[in-house]
Formats: structure tokens, sequence, C-alpha cells
């Protein structure tokens, strides 16, 4: 993580601002916008999101494309890729924030003879099953066959941001950014009963195939998107595309990443 190094009286009508369908974010937003205005996103230098965990994801995918850094404050739940929230020195902190470049993974998922669709995750790409009966998938690395069968309610790969939200509730190993990995993590797995994932480097291409799919249909998603049906999905890190997020230089990604790894 670096400093974004930016002086804050060149921000001045340069933050374009990005609030939370709920009182409380919208109350924030009209706090901030009277003192710092609200610019289009063309003029912008930076995007102030106001929410939660939710709201980054869904403003880093609007801004897909136009390399503009994201400052979160939390005026949402958990919060973790969030900021404090507080409405004075917004200049000041922006001046003041670090950088963190996330790569968001890409998934290509088959489904019958159509076109696959292709959609970006900054958390993880998930299958999952759709009716009762359990999934039955197979597993290959790099064109490598590495599980001919499991048997579960799904499975995941994450990005290391997102190792602390799904995959981490799957019991999937928490990954510090800058760590060139990616927890390939199962959930419920019921055969083979021991597995408990892998760790991938982060150049690994993944695909899942899977088996018996009109009788244990499975559905693929990537953070927002869901594709149902699927037959075959491809999963890999894509660093052509680069996301930038701001941190108070006391509390960034890094040693939050860190720190959820001793809290009990």
């Amino acid at each position: 993580m670096s400093p974004y190094w930016v002086d804050a009286t060149a921000l001045v009508g340069r933050i374009a601002i990005m609030a939370a369908p709920t009182d409380q974010a919208h109350d924030a937003m009209r706090r901030l916008v009277a003192e710092y205005g609200n610019a289009e996103l063309d003029r912008a230098q930076v995007v102030v999101a106001l929410g939660g965990d939710g709201l980054m994801l869904e403003t880093q995918h609007k801004l897909l494309g136009r390399n503009l850094p994201v400052y979160g404050m939390n005026c949402g739940s958990v919060g973790f890729l969030m900021n404090e929230f507080r409405a004075d020195g917004l200049a000041d902190r922006l001046a003041l924030a670090q950088e963190a470049i996330l790569h968001p993974l890409r998934m290509r998922a088959f489904v019958g003879d159509g076109e696959p669709v292709e959609a970006l995750a900054i958390n993880e790409v998930s299958l999952l099953r759709e009716t009762r009966q359990a999934a039955k998938i197979r597993i290959l690395v790099d064109g490598k066959q590495r599980l001919s069968e499991l048997i579960c309610d799904g499975i995941l790969v994450s990005t290391p941001a997102g190792s602390t939200a799904y995959n981490l509730s799957a019991h999937g190993p928490i990954v510090p950014l800058g760590a060139n990995l990616l927890p390939l993590t199962p959930i419920s797995a019921f055969r083979p009963r021991r597995w408990r994932g892998a760790l991938l480097p982060s150049e690994a291409r993944v695909m899942f195939e899977v088996l018996e799919p009109e009788k244990r249909p499975v559905a693929a998603v990537a953070d927002y998107t869901e594709v149902r049906d699927v037959r075959q999905v491809e999963v890999w890190e894509d660093r052509s595309v680069a996301l930038t997020m701001l941190f108070d230089p006391d509390h960034g990604l890094s040693e939050r990443i860190i720190a959820e790894q001793f809290t009990v």
C-alpha cells in the first residue's frame, strides 16, 4: 500500500460522492455535499462512498474503466472495506490516504451450448447448488485435474480482499494483500469430508466442471452477477483490471486483514 499523495486544495470541486439507500448514508451525504459539493464523475479526482462494504463493491463495479480511487466511509454495519465516518477534515484525510490496488477475479460461465457469460468479482466467485441435491463438481487447476469429484453445497475462489468475507464464513484462510495467493474453499463439503480447500498462486486458472447438471443444477455467482444451470465455470485473476481503494494511514486494508487473523 502506497500513499495517494494529493494536495487537499486540488480536491475542491473534484470529489464525487455516492451514498447507500439508507437514512444514515443520505444524511452523511447532505453534510458532505454542503461543504465539498458533488462533482460529476467526468470531473472527479476521487470518489467518496458512504455506506457499507456492499456499497464499496457496487461503487467499484460502476467505476470500472474510469481509474478513479474510492475512499469509503462506514455508514453501514461491518464496513471492513471502509474508513471511519467523520464529516470534518475530509479533504485533508484524502490527501493523506494510502492506496491499495486490487485485481478482481474474472468468471467465465458456460451454460449449455450458448455463449459464455463473463463477469468480474471483487470479493469472490462462488458455485452454489440450486436444489436440495448436493452439487457434484470436478476441479481442474491450470488444466490438470486436482479433484475428480467434490460433493458439496458449493465452492468458491476468493480474492485476498474478499478472503475475510464469504470465504472466512466458509472456514477458508485469510490471505494478506500482496501474498499473490487465491483461496479455494469448499462450502459444506460432504465428500471428500476432510478436504478443506487449497491456496493457489494468483496466476492459476481454475476450471469447475459440474457433474450430473440436470439432476444437480448449480449456479455461479460473481459478486452481483448470477448465472444459473452452469456446466463449466472458469475463474482467474484479471490483472489487466486494477481497482484503487483509499484508506486512512493508521487503518489500512493490509493491517485490517492481518488483525482479522487474531480476532477471537
